[in-house]
């Protein structure tokens, strides 16, 4: 009867719903499904013969949220309507597709007849929205179920109702700190909170909803009911007034006003919670479709889940090679990084064999693993017995004969040229014939690391960011000689690892470093112009870093940002260029002996006991000191982004990249290139080819011809060219608006 939804009613006039999408693994609100829905909710509205409904999952989850692709869609069609239209004509017409959903969950709650929800596992955004219109949830018990509205982490918010419901359930001050982080809530948590009603075993769950139907079902919500209050109190009770004030002190604390769905949650709930719920729907439609339209949505929604999850499928993986299955892979060196790899991979299944110097270096690896296994056990990200299993895999070494049966071997020694040639050249012949061998390394170019090798065919770059087991990202490197079989091997390990795989080609600092360092020297060039470091470090979080370029530095270790510095120098000759970076790195490495985090002293000083302070010595690093006063905010915070876009356009000229999904996922990812932009590229894109290029040039004249722009942007300025119009990886015309 249905292509989405198996439809049975039971002889006590039960509707058992049951939602299981052919060809997934998850299920999604899609239009095919919306539809479906659509003609369920009134079937239970208008047949007589059901008494009630329970609405249930075929899968392990209930439902993984909308389907983004859809979303994607919706604003393309948006922009094709404008285009041909107006504007006017299109947003009516987006404002009613993204209805549709929140109309429908509408129709079901005011249906007349009790409706139960059986979650059966994960059931996340317009999944969960679902649940939270029917009058009763029952979720399963099992712990790695997890609930919640998640859409912010993608530009969006909740579009079907749950910037309505859920603070109605929970109170606006538990509801924005779900919806604001898109946090997740397991089942104990959920009930605790309020939004679920009962827990049940998942053999049981099914029944559990079927016995509230029969037994107490009230077809009505608690907004329904005349007397209604909100939990916590409205807008303008005490309470109330002191949540919204906390609030918006947090939400410009952890946004610096740059995610604009962000800040349509804190309006719909806010505007909401004054007017009846289905004027507080249409109010969240406004705001939705007007979200939808910004770029920071599309661009989110294609970076950080389309992009992501097609490299996440192994979109780069040559297509000849056969399957790759590493069953035992050997670890040189194991320091913080040989760990971290040792951990994900012991988890992955995969027997480990962690080497190093001598025998207790190795086993102190291995405690450092199970100690970081062990850890994630007692914080409920692992069960016990899977930490347990994943330490068994760990055999730590140090004769190299323990290679001859490992399918791929990771050097992860120090970053340092002379060490990594004598543990190549040690371990290669050790290996059988298809081995694969891989450098963890983060800046020394494949091509002449794998000189050292016999087999460069064979030899690829693997570098891992740290910590390993936090960090989602891998960039695998390819050298000149290395063969698309390699390639391909390296990319089906990252994918066991569930980790989201980039490739690039060679070249000093491939892309990820190479990018990086330019925030970091432009930390160092402002600090050397005499901008205050606190000014510094706030443009870069402002802009929408993580942390700014100084703090950032510290975590990388200064002493190794000079030594990788000193390696570039003695390779290069003549053709290194010296910069302030080399001064400042030098006073603080050498003269003062300040290595950052590692030694307790960077820019910052890192006490025993309380937080990290800025140095109070870091001006003298600068000549003179600049008045703050004078400085344009706006300019240091387009500085730190624009380096880091022109250096991620000059590594696309120059072929180090090939694919703009890959410059934008492992920006973000990699080193936390401002989320809402969408990674570089996108904001190269949404800027525009021509306001790029003038501004680059503008700070050229104003602080030096590293922000020269490339002729690639040249190029692309003079056709008006988008990124990813010229370098579509679906090979698909899109428009440019």
């Amino acid at each position: 009867m249905y292509e989405n939804f198996d439809f049975e009613v039971d002889g006590d006039g039960i509707a058992l719903v049951t939602w299981d999408m052919p060809g997934r693994s998850m299920n999604v609100l899609s239009e095919s499904s919306l539809g479906e829905l659509t003609d369920i909710i009134e079937k239970i509205a208008t047949d007589e013969a059901i008494k009630g409904a329970v609405i249930t999952s075929g899968k392990r989850a209930f439902c993984a949220g909308a389907d983004l692709a859809m979303m994607s869609q919706y604003t393309q069609d948006y922009a094709e309507t404008a285009a041909s239209q107006g504007e006017k004509v299109a947003a009516a017409q987006l404002f009613d597709r993204v209805q549709h959903a929140s109309r429908l969950y509408r129709r079901l709650e005011t249906c007349g007849k009790p409706v139960a929800a059986a979650i059966n596992g994960t059931a996340l955004g317009g999944g969960f929205e679902l649940t939270l219109a029917c009058h009763h949830r029952v979720a399963s018990d099992i712990p790695s179920t997890k609930l919640g509205l998640p859409e912010a982490k993608v530009g969006l918010l909740p579009g079907a109702g749950g910037t309505q419901r859920l603070p109605r359930l929970l109170g606006a001050s538990e509801a924005l700190q779900l919806m604001l982080l898109g946090r997740n809530m397991d089942p104990q948590r959920a009930l605790q909170l309020g939004a679920i009603h009962a827990v049940a075993e998942a053999s049981d769950l099914v029944a559990a909803a079927k016995r509230w139907v029969l037994e107490d079902g009230t077809p009505e919500q608690p907004w329904d009911v005349k007397g209604f209050r909100i939990p916590g109190g409205a807008n303008f009770t005490p309470t109330g007034m002191m949540t919204w004030a906390a609030a918006n002190a947090i939400y410009r604390r952890e946004t610096y006003d740059n995610y604009p769905a962000q800040r349509a949650i804190m309006s719909c709930v806010y505007e909401g919670l004054m007017v009846p719920i289905d004027v507080g729907l249409r109010i969240e439609a406004r705001y939705f479709t007007w979200v939808t339209r910004t770029p920071e949505a599309g661009n989110m929604i294609r970076s950080l889940f389309l992009s992501k999850q097609e490299l996440d499928k192994l979109a780069r993986r040559p297509a000849g090679p056969a399957p790759f299955e590493v069953t035992k892979l050997g670890i040189l060196g194991a320091g913080l990084m040989g760990c971290g790899i040792a951990y994900v991979s012991a988890l992955a299944g995969m027997q480990v064999m962690l080497f190093d110097i001598d025998q207790p270096a190795a086993d102190a690896g291995k405690a450092r693993t199970a100690g970081l296994l062990e850890a994630a056990a007692k914080k409920g990200r692992l069960k016990p017995e899977a930490a347990q299993a994943a330490i068994d895999r760990i055999t730590p070494a140090v004769d190299y004969d323990g290679l001859a049966d490992c399918d791929l071997v990771i050097e992860a020694v120090f970053e340092n040229r002379e060490i990594k040639d004598k543990v190549t050249r040690a371990a290669e012949p050790k290996l059988g014939d298809g081995a694969v061998f891989a450098s963890n390394t983060s800046t020394l170019p494949i091509s002449s690391l794998s000189t050292s090798s016999s087999r460069p065919a064979n030899f690829i770059g693997i570098h891992f960011f740290s910590p390993v087991e936090k960090m989602q990202l891998v960039e695998i490197i390819t050298g000149e000689e290395t063969s698309d079989e390699t390639l391909a091997k390296a990319l089906d390990y990252v994918k066991a690892i569930r980790k989201t795989p980039i490739v690039v080609n060679d070249s000093r600092g491939f892309f990820t470093s190479r990018v990086v360092s330019t925030y970091l020297s432009e930390g160092h060039h402002m600090l050397n112009e005499g901008v205050p470091a606190a000014m510094i470090e706030n443009a870069g979080r402002m802009a929408g870093m993580p942390v700014g370029p100084l703090a950032l530095n510290d975590e990388v270790a200064l002493d190794l940002s000079w030594k990788i510095r000193q390696a570039t120098r003695a390779d290069l000759g003549g053709a290194y260029g010296e910069s302030e970076t080399d001064r400042i790195l030098e006073e603080m490495v050498v003269k003062r002996e300040r290595f950052g985090r590692k030694n307790a002293k960077g820019f910052y000083d890192y006490p025993q006991e309380g937080r990290k302070r800025l140095w109070a010595d870091i001006a003298e690093l600068a000549p003179t000191q600049l008045d703050p006063d004078t400085l344009d905010v706006e300019e240091l915070k387009d500085r730190l982004l624009t380096i880091q876009a022109l250096e991620t356009a000059r590594c696309f000229e120059e072929q180090v990249l090939t694919d703009v999904r890959e410059a934008d996922v492992g920006a973000i990812f990699g080193f936390g290139f401002a989320p809402y932009s969408g990674g570089p590229l996108s904001y190269i894109d949404t800027i525009g080819p021509t306001a790029f290029v003038e501004r680059c040039e503008r700070f050229a004249k104003r602080h030096g011809e590293r922000f020269a722009p490339c002729q690639l942007l040249r190029d692309m300025a003079s056709k008006d060219e988008r990124f990813y119009i010229r370098f579509n990886p679906h090979g698909i015309q899109q428009s440019a608006a």
